[in-house]
């Protein structure tokens, strides 16, 4: 009798642990393949390697680029035209000079405007922009320029998508000649074209630099995901835009912009500064430009 009770505990002890077992490894399982959450997605992301999408090294001409012969906007004073870009040993110099000449008002009006300056805009024939693709949730927009000194100039590295402002703007760099150790970033937006929100017009950053950018070459970065923009210079973060109500960085996501580099002159940049007071000559150069995903 003992022995059949005790073979009767037998049997249900390795039942009850065996059942066990497989609770636990149901369990196990069922762990190993939740989602991983906001923040340790974000961990993986960063430690993801960046993926080279497009590069221009400047060695040959531009042909990936569309290049603008018009006048432009904001009250500027420059006329775009081919002849002021050149590309020599690597680099692209944008020449800027006073010059009366007659042209287009803008891309979208032929009307005939008289002008003081003649410059440089290229953009992009390509959009580029992160969106839920796989492998491409984050984008890095990345240049190495010299920018133009001198009073009146304005020149610029940023991306915007067509019609502006319905796929955004960002200003990963706008600065002026006359302040060689400060630039300012910015971001708009809008649903309707030529008109941004309100609120998007106000996010303006200014930073300060311990360096003349003027002097020579520095890197201007932008990493863009769905919740941030991240500006970044030489390597280090300057300002990182996080996405709330008032600045429109969730509704840029999933949006693809062109790059833009270019120099104006005077404008609304330049308030209570007469053109007479501004440089005759001088020269943006670019060393490369390239754009990376992950």
């Amino acid at each position: 009798m003992r022995r059949i009770l005790f073979f009767t505990y037998l049997v249900l002890f390795l039942v009850t642990t065996f059942s066990s077992c497989r609770d636990n490894a149901s369990k196990v399982t069922e762990t190993s393949i939740k989602a991983p959450t906001p923040e340790q997605q974000r961990s993986l992301n960063q430690n993801r390697q960046w993926n080279l999408v497009w590069e221009e090294e400047f060695e040959t001409d531009l042909s990936d680029w569309n290049v603008w012969q018009s006048g432009a906007f904001n009250n500027e004073i420059q006329y775009y035209r081919p002849e002021q870009l050149q590309i020599n040993d690597g680099i692209l110099t944008i020449s800027i000079q006073r010059e009366k000449i007659i042209g287009a008002s803008n891309p979208f009006d032929a009307s005939p405007k008289a002008f003081e300056y003649v410059s440089g805009r290229i953009e992009t024939k390509t959009t580029y922009g992160p969106s839920n693709a796989d492998g491409e949730s984050e984008y890095r927009f990345m240049a190495h320029i010299k920018m133009p000194p001198g009073n009146g100039m304005w020149p610029a590295f940023w991306s915007y998508g067509s019609p502006w402002p319905t796929k955004g703007e960002i200003d990963i760099i706008e600065a002026r000649g006359n302040l060689p150790m400060e630039f300012s970033s910015n971001i708009f937006y809008g649903t309707e074209p030529n008109i941004p929100l309100t609120n998007s017009e106000n996010i303006v950053v200014e930073h300060e630099v311990d360096v003349d950018i003027t002097a020579d070459f520095h890197t201007y970065e932008l990493i863009w995901t769905a919740n941030s923009l991240e500006i970044k210079f030489d390597g280090a973060t300057l300002h990182k835009y996080t996405a709330d109500p008032t600045n429109f960085i969730s509704s840029l996501f999933g949006q693809k912009q062109q790059l833009v580099l270019n120099t104006a002159v005077g404008g609304f940049f330049f308030p209570d500064s007469p053109s007479t007071t501004y440089v005759d000559t001088s020269n943006m150069q670019v060393d490369w430009v390239r754009v990376y995903k992950r």
